[in-house]
């Protein structure tokens, strides 16, 4: 059987809102692994968000966002099944702290589910190597890139970056926590960042730094 860790059980938690117990039994019943334990929150309706995931949601907004005197631009779309909600103060705030999360954090893409196979394994290929340089024995270095690559999909992964304004939170555990104060399903759809002579050689300020103090202002 597979132990199931605490940080498993946050992480489940803040990836569906479900409580604390419901998440431990589900991990504990498929074996650890993560995405069967949401599939079975969900069919077991214990999921707060997911239960409205079967919903459609075609309303919304685009979000824009401009840092740094124009140095910087976020267009993001966010979902909602209701133009009444869509024009909702809550989901307003929370398209704008999207778009600043991504404007600070440089997510490459909204879920892990968009990441493709083969970007996967060529990302395990060189957390492998790393791990071999650094004099890791072999025996345990598939368990270190299997670690490792959960902390690259929390690195790239819009949702399960920490939330600027609060890191003890996912930006989909704050999502959930909307989908329940307003009643409606919530689907960040798609992103754009933009930043001033990106691909060029120039000088590299700390964005996210910046974005975070303008936060805290």
């Amino acid at each position: 059987m597979a132990e199931i860790s605490a940080s498993m059980v946050k992480e489940l938690r803040e990836r569906t809102g479900a409580g604390m117990m419901d998440c431990k039994k589900a991990l504990t019943e498929v074996a650890g692994d993560m995405e069967k334990a949401i599939e079975f929150l969900r069919e077991k309706g214990l999921a707060a968000a997911a239960k409205k995931a079967g919903r459609i949601a075609a309303e919304g907004i685009i979000e824009a966002y401009i840092h740094g005197g124009g140095r910087i631009g976020v267009l993001v779309e966010i979902n909602c099944e209701t133009d009444f909600v869509a024009k909702n103060e809550d989901f307003r705030n929370l398209a704008r702290d999207i778009a600043m999360q991504i404007a600070a954090a440089k997510p490459e893409y909204v879920r892990r589910e968009e990441v493709s196979s083969e970007k996967i394994e060529k990302e395990k290929e060189i957390l492998k190597a790393q791990a071999l340089n650094e004099g890791k024995p072999e025996k345990i270095v598939e368990k270190m890139v299997e670690g490792r690559i959960e902390k690259y999909f929390k690195e790239v992964c819009l949702l399960e970056q920490p939330f600027i304004k609060d890191p003890d939170k996912t930006v989909q555990h704050v999502i959930n926590e909307v989908v329940s104060k307003i009643g409606e399903k919530i689907d960040v759809r798609r992103f754009s960042r933009y930043e001033v002579g990106e691909g060029l050689e120039k000088r590299q300020d700390d964005f996210a730094a910046e974005v975070a103090a303008q936060i805290k202002a």
